[in-house]
């Protein structure tokens, strides 16, 4: 019988009151995504920004425009809003009732960040990605999370619904839909980022659009770059099948690994970092083939930092790192600069340049 050794822990190696309470933090985590979730589907940022007065509001006042029938338990919404005040999303306003000071009431309106959750003029906001990241079905894979580390050939999410995501999508339009709105809700505050800083786009006259879902990045980038002639939005043929039409612009069905139509250049935006390295390669191969000699690719992609650290940008970055690992592909992944530079080198680019402009995904040129 192997001997087993035991350590007894002495009271100097006690954990401390702040790792105590950091790790509670961390094991109760699961509250802020959900939380989120629910005053999506309340539509509380919208009830407090009613007409952008952003005025301070109580929790019965925005059940009252959230249900406007009546009913609801304001008492358990508030409960919310201050959970999700501690994260930012909220700001907490204490007033007092009468000039005793004795009874104070509790308001919220909506910090910066809360304020990506209202639906603006063109019914975008970011309220859809929440929505999309926690629906019933992905939400199952997630306690398998460790299987992704026991056998990386097999996604959580396929272990917990039988097939990919991609392909489960597909066969259900109301989540195709909710996929739709969410990536635009995203690309577009993210495209104006990219267009007021990038001038790559200048002297192309026919561009590609990987993975182009409804067409959103195409149409905005042919309004700012009226040089560009046409667009193909290209992506399965269940996608394009709902994209709406957008002038000087075609909505093109296929397979990027089967082959890519041409174009001066190619864009896509969260593609290579759903796939793995071998699938990356051939998905940048095809796209090198639909080149022109000094054509480029233009991706944007999610870059994670060589060292990690507690900072907003890495801890975004990494937790989207791991969600595409449980998932869309358990070796598909966020990655370093160099790893997409030797990427590029291995699918026949000679010619790298990443350029940082926005603060999570980050632009990256390939040319043939």
């Amino acid at each position: 019988m192997e001997n087993q050794v035991s350590h007894v822990i002495t009271t100097a190696e006690q954990p401390s009151n702040e790792a105590r309470l950091g790790i509670l933090e961390l094991a109760n985590m699961i509250s802020v995504p959900m939380s989120l979730n629910a005053v999506v589907r309340l539509n509380v940022p919208d009830a407090i920004w009613q007409a952008g007065s952003n005025t301070p509001l109580s929790a019965s006042a925005i059940l009252a425009r959230v249900l406007p029938d009546g009913g609801g338990d304001a008492e358990n919404l508030q409960r919310i809003l201050r959970m999700l005040t501690s994260y930012g999303v909220f700001e907490e306003h204490l007033i007092k009732e009468d000039d005793d000071g004795g009874s104070q009431q509790r308001k919220f309106s909506l910090t910066e960040i809360g304020k990506t959750l209202v639906t603006d003029q063109n019914g975008l906001s970011y309220g859809p990605y929440i929505l999309q990241h926690h629906q019933d079905v992905l939400m199952g894979a997630w306690p398998m999370v460790h299987e992704a580390v026991v056998d990386p050939t097999v996604e959580p999410f396929v272990k917990a619904n039988g097939e990919p995501a991609y392909e489960y999508y597909g066969k259900k339009p109301e989540m195709n839909g909710l996929m739709q709105r969410a990536m635009s809700g995203v690309s577009v505050p993210f495209m104006k980022a990219i267009l007021d800083g990038y001038d790559g786009f200048e002297g192309v006259g026919r561009l590609v659009d990987v993975g182009g879902s409804a067409g959103d990045c195409l149409r905005m980038i042919l309004q700012k770059h009226p040089s560009v002639r046409e667009g193909i939005n290209f992506d399965l043929p269940e996608v394009v099948a709902k994209a709406p039409t957008i002038a000087g612009v075609s909505h093109v069905g296929g397979d990027m690994f089967k082959s890519i139509p041409s174009g001066d250049a190619i864009f896509m935006k969260w593609v290579l970092s759903t796939w793995t390295d071998s699938e990356c390669k051939l998905i940048m191969e095809n796209c090198y083939k639909a080149l022109p000699v000094g054509g480029k690719l233009i991706a944007c992609e999610p870059v994670l930092p060589t060292k990690s650290d507690d900072s907003s940008r890495t801890r975004a970055l990494l937790e989207n790192d791991v969600f595409v690992m449980t998932i869309y592909r358990a070796k598909g992944k966020n990655r370093t600069e160099e790893e997409l530079r030797q990427l590029g080198l291995s699918a026949g680019f000679s010619h790298f340049r990443p350029i940082y402009i926005d603060y999570f995904y980050t632009l990256l040129e390939f040319q043939k």
